[in-house]
């Protein structure tokens, strides 16, 4: 595992997370300080302007009030004395205005203003509202500097006439020039508190992160395989529970790699000692797993064949062109046969998912059978040979024997009877011989599948309904259909035969009065159909045999109903051929379950 960089670790995380709060508090706390100390300086400035101002203002209005002659100095004079009494430097300018309204005299002003009519908006807007405008802060445009500028009235010694204005400009830079220099102080301050932050954030998070540093490395180590060691839990907080949890993770897992291993280890105990060969693969196809039966089979080792396609192994190229398919099919028989030895094999397929249900994987288990296909290969040669030699003689019998049953025969009560036997017998035969028949070519492939798309529910009814019109009053038909439609794709005429062995078969084997029960539903990806009679019933071991050729449970029961031994064998062939699966289900005494799937056609995207 790459190692973690400083620049990439908790431990740089947890000290800019120290240093954002520690600035973030020292931004609010300062920007609170900053805006209060700025507010009482200007409060302060302002109280000490305007008392300076109110006490300017009362001698310009007692200076206004002075009767004056040829020895008393001018009122323009008098105030120009008063204007520069004032001792404060940060006056810039002061004006005093009659109500002509001429400038009388001037502080901090050029002299060429004394004796000009004034038409600054605030000072004439102080003689005809008769009060003080508001003192507003402003910017000098010209030298930039903050100034509080504000005009007042000055009134006669009743109060009741306004005699002239008292405009002033006063800087507010001082208080400005006090705020830099706190805030510079301000400044200095957060940067060595920062600078003790990130130091002492240094070392709290070392002590935060060393133990989760020393779980990483066991984590490492305990990849590796090695559950030996522990990770040393000091402390009771968070991170010594997340310790103690560790530990016991660490102790699980070491529980169950052991359990894994025995696992492990039973199961390839039993694959190697299987007789049959397996194959496990992904769900490419690409094979993973291979026990040595197979490996002797198919005559390749497993290294040989690791990562290769099991299509191109077991040569299934002409019967399937990906893995997906194998889930219809089921099973195959493989033919790997050469000049030297005939070798057949019969793959049977089975589909790996996972906890989603999704498609993971394939295990196909391979057996050797070459000898049980000779068997099999021998015996429908056979029937085969038979069913020809036998068929032409057995129609030419039966017409003779229909010939004969129109009255050639002597006497009048054995013959018929004789005749009604050998009649059913001959039927029996013709029976035999048309599914021998059928089998032969279904076996040949000679027997193709005029497939259609069919809605299973009403066809089944529409099956059912034909025996319903016909059985004994005392049966029950019992039908469990899903109600949502079930398409599938088949050969109408073969599938009505593979009901109507079952069904006839249910029929035959019911007592008097039984019960038939028909159940239609479909699963994820199949129609699974199942037929369920309160028949004799069959020994478990016997059940597998049902659809095996020629086999019969009760023999003298089925000749005497006109069996042939072929109908399940036939509906079995039929199924398979759909590329669906037919078995059975049986207690003595219980009744019989014939169950069959069939693919349903998928509903494309978008329908309902």
């Amino acid at each position: 595992m790459k190692k973690v960089g400083f620049f990439q670790s908790v431990r740089l995380k947890l000290i800019l997370v120290y240093i954002l709060l520690l600035l973030l508090g020292i931004q609010v706390i300062g920007a609170y300080f900053v805006k209060r100390l700025e507010d009482q300086l200007t409060n302060n400035f302002e109280s000490s302007v305007e008392s300076q101002l109110n006490s300017l203002t009362f001698s310009l209005q007692n200076a206004f009030s002075v009767e004056r002659d040829e020895d008393t100095p001018s009122l323009a004079s008098d105030v120009n004395s008063l204007l520069y009494s004032l001792d404060d430097e940060n006056i810039r300018k002061l004006w005093v205005v009659d109500n002509s309204p001429n400038v009388i005299a001037a502080f901090g002003s050029e002299d060429g203003i004394i004796g000009k009519k004034v038409t600054d908006t605030r000072i004439t807007k102080v003689f005809i509202l008769g009060e003080a405008t508001e003192p507003r802060n402003v910017r000098d445009s010209e030298t930039n500097e903050r100034l509080y500028v504000g005009s007042r009235p000055i009134t006669n010694e009743a109060g009741n006439e306004i005699v002239g204005v008292l405009h002033y400009e006063v800087s507010t830079n001082e208080i400005y020039e006090q705020m830099q220099d706190i805030n510079s102080i301000f400044a200095k301050g957060t940067v060595l508190a920062i600078a003790v932050t990130a130091l002492l954030g240094i070392l709290v998070a070392r002590a935060i992160t060393r133990p989760l540093t020393e779980m990483e490395e066991q984590a490492q180590i305990m990849a590796t395989g090695d559950f030996s060691q522990k990770v040393d839990v000091k402390g009771n907080d968070e991170i010594g529970q997340l310790g103690h949890t560790f530990n016991e993770l660490n102790d699980k897992l070491k529980l169950s790699q052991a359990t894994t291993e025995g696992e492990r280890r039973k199961l390839s105990s039993v694959l190697s000692n299987m007789s049959d060969g397996v194959i496990a693969t992904d769900r490419l196809g690409a094979i993973i797993l291979m026990n040595a039966p197979a490996s002797k089979l198919i005559g390749r080792s497993f290294e040989d064949v690791q990562g290769q396609s099991l299509i191109d192994v077991l040569d299934l190229n002409d019967q399937i062109e990906e893995m997906s398919e194998v889930e219809e099919q089921g099973s195959m028989i493989i033919d790997l046969s050469d000049e030297q030895q005939q070798l057949l094999l019969k793959a049977n397929f089975s589909v790996v998912e996972d906890e989603n249900d999704e498609m993971d994987g394939f295990i196909t288990v391979i057996s050797d059978v070459t000898e049980q296909e000779k068997v099999e290969q021998e015996r429908r040669e056979f029937v085969s040979n038979v069913s020809h030699e036998l068929r032409t003689p057995l129609t030419t019998m039966r017409s003779y024997i229909e010939a004969l049953n129109d009255g050639a025969w002597q006497d009048p009560e054995i013959a018929p009877r004789f005749l009604d036997v050998t009649q059913n017998e001959t039927d029996r035969m013709i029976r035999l011989v048309n599914d021998l028949l059928q089998l032969t070519k279904m076996d040949h492939k000679e027997t193709p599948l005029m497939k259609e798309r069919v809605e299973f529910g009403g066809f089944f009814h529409h099956v059912i309904d034909r025996f319903e019109m016909n059985k004994d009053e005392k049966m029950t038909f019992v039908r469990n259909l899903s109600g949502k439609d079930m398409y599938v794709w088949i050969d109408k005429d073969k599938i009505t035969q593979v009901l109507d062995n079952v069904i006839s078969n249910a029929i035959k084997y019911s007592p008097e009065g039984g019960t038939i029960r028909f159940d239609a539903h479909a699963t994820r990806k199949q129609l699974r159909v199942s037929i369920k009679d309160e028949g004799i019933g069959m020994p478990p071991d016997t059940v597998d045999k049902i659809f095996d050729r020629f086999y019969r449970v009760d023999k003298s029961r089925a000749r005497e109903m006109g069996g042939t031994g072929l109908g399940l064998a036939i509906a079995r062939e039929m199924i398979e051929a759909h590329h669906g699966k037919i078995w059975a289900e049986s207690k003595e005494g219980k009744g019989t379950t014939v169950h069959f799937t069939l693919p349903l056609i998928q509903k494309r995207r978008g329908q309902s």
